[in-house]
């Protein structure tokens, strides 16, 4: 367990409100909040993918902080991004390296010709479309992503929503990757999930957490939320760490040659 800090209550959301949220660096809760790894490593996983590829597309890269992580890039190697902010980050990043960063919205359809890559990866993409990872796949091409699954995180959710639907829980489910993959023609190489603890050792990393992962409580601002804010300060400083889990799966699939 981190050490308490014993910082009042508005000096931690002042800190957390000034914090910078751009690019997809997390450095910020260091010493703040804990959150376990997946045991396949997708960082390592990607490269290793990467050095075999000729030419690779990252969809939606974030600041591109884990594409610059790779050690040996194909030599085509272009990376998409649809927030401003990201896209100048990321371009700022990447370019030094070779890779070109194309600003798309996100929405079908994808800015390149038919069967372009070999290799297709995303880290957490917010939506998948599996129509146009199909498209430009090149045969035997393969699409390689980790990506947040049901229920990621919602006793977060649900401590400032209230209780969510089933439906709502169960959604980006793996199963129905595996079934919108392979309707899209691909086949399944690997597929596999954990659930995954998150501890907030104070109330500044749940504002963070909050202000980064805008769609965790769409429309998040401190003065809306100040009082159940304020609650969860008083049980955080009474009882310890506010315990959460996420849930990711992994998932491999392969154009037919």
């Amino acid at each position: 367990m981190a050490p308490r800090t014993h910082r009042t209550f508005d000096a931690l959301v002042a800190e957390a409100e000034a914090a910078s949220v751009d690019g997809w660096d997390f450095s910020w809760f260091e010493g703040r909040a804990t959150e376990a790894r997946p045991s396949w490593g997708y960082a390592r996983s990607m490269g290793e993918r990467m050095a075999r590829a000729t030419a690779a597309l990252d969809i939606q890269t974030g600041g591109g902080e884990i594409l610059a992580g790779v050690a040996e890039l194909p030599k085509l190697t272009v990376a998409t991004e649809g927030w401003p902010p990201n896209v100048a980050k990321a371009t700022e990043l990447l370019r030094p390296r070779g890779v070109a960063v194309v600003a798309d919205e996100e929405e079908p359809p994808l800015p390149f010709a038919d069967g372009t890559f070999d290799l297709v990866v995303s880290r957490h993409p917010v939506r998948t479309y599996w129509d146009e990872i199909a498209r430009v796949l090149s045969p035997g091409g393969r699409y390689f992503s980790q990506q947040v699954g049901p229920s990621s995180v919602f006793e977060v959710v649900e401590y400032f929503l209230g209780p969510q639907s089933e439906q709502t829980r169960n959604s980006r489910h793996p199963d129905q990757a595996r079934a919108a993959a392979e309707k899209a023609g691909l086949e399944i190489v690997d597929l596999r999930s954990e659930r995954l603890r998150i501890e907030f050792f104070d109330i500044g990393a749940v504002v963070h957490f909050l202000r980064k992962v805008i769609w965790m409580v769409p429309g998040f601002t401190v003065e809306e939320y100040r009082p159940r804010l304020a609650e969860l300060h008083r049980e955080i400083e009474a009882e310890g760490p506010f315990v959460a889990h996420s849930t990711r799966f992994l998932i491999e699939a392969r154009k037919p040659a």
